[in-house]
């Protein structure tokens, strides 16, 4: 604390490696390498205070803690990770007819079943494929650490703010499972009822604004993560294919990656490849 205070060190945005997520000294000395390895200055920002009121009536409402928390996440991220986002969309009309087939069962057993476990199925498939997208650059930026489980964020609206729980080892979930862990975890979420643990140990995460609306948008990556992806809401769309028009659900999609990691062609092969996971071939295989 010291010494940060002497650095003019923002504490929030140094990631801790000690116990019980506690900063330490080669954590902070890792931060301060990394900052002027970037040519970058090691203090927090600084924005000149402003008297608003000058201009008319204002009200003032204090951030949350997660608010204030996530920004500060946020904005290390950005100013630390040159985002390079990729847009895409995806024909999930097969996959929509087997949701439906299973939201019907789902509804026997009082779960809710949406397009987001199909897409969790859908990335992890793709995460063994480009392994480069589930990884993380290690805390001095030398050795990029190859992640062999496959825990995948979820961002999740509160009223408090915006959160990220964790669906751990979701590769060995069937969809209804992961269907009856996202209603739980957003529930708890909600209410401020999630554990620690659960915000960490992420590898890859999804943002989905489905459910309120909108297409394209620019997710910014979750560090330690090296990418991200953003769906926006499906819709029915005229597709022209073997020479005539057909109605297709189609589902827009924005992936954000580490430019340091993934150059533009694998991000490019790698949104080919979750396409062909949320299509025809894979769709079918999704429940088991």
């Amino acid at each position: 604390r010291r010494l940060a205070r002497e650095l003019d060190i923002d504490l929030t945005i140094v990631n801790a490696t000690g116990p019980k997520g506690r900063i330490t000294k080669d954590d902070l000395h890792g931060f301060i390498k990394q900052k002027m390895a970037q040519g970058g200055s090691v203090g927090a920002v600084s924005l000149p205070k402003i008297d608003f009121s000058q201009w008319g009536s204002i009200d003032e409402q204090p951030l949350t803690k997660i608010q204030k928390i996530t920004g500060d996440r946020l904005q290390q991220a950005w100013q630390t990770i040159p985002h390079v986002t990729q847009f895409d969309e995806a024909d999930i009309s097969v996959l929509n007819k087997k949701r439906i087939e299973l939201k019907k069962e789902g509804e026997k057993k009082n779960i809710k079943v949406t397009f987001l476990p199909f897409i969790i199925k859908a990335v992890i498939k793709s995460l063994k494929e480009f392994p480069r997208f589930n990884s993380s650059l290690d805390h001095l930026g030398e050795n990029l650490v190859l992640k062999n489980y496959y825990n995948i964020g979820i961002a999740v609206d509160t009223p408090t703010g915006l959160v990220v729980p964790v669906i751990k080892n979701a590769d060995n979930k069937s969809i209804l499972g992961l269907s009856e862990e996202l209603v739980d975890l957003s529930e708890r979420a909600r209410t401020g009822k999630l554990k620690p643990d659960e915000f960490k140990g992420g590898c890859f995460t999804i943002s989905s604004l489905g459910g309120i609306g909108g297409k394209f948008f620019t997710p910014i990556i979750n560090y330690p993560e090296v990418a991200i992806l953003g769906i926006g809401k499906s819709e029915k769309k005229q597709v022209y294919i073997d020479g005539k028009f057909v109605t297709r659900t189609i589902l827009p999609m924005s992936l954000s990656y580490d430019h340091r990691i993934i150059d533009g062609a694998e991000a490019a092969r790698f949104n080919n490849d979750l396409k062909e996971n949320l299509g025809k071939n894979f769709a079918y295989k999704l429940a088991i």
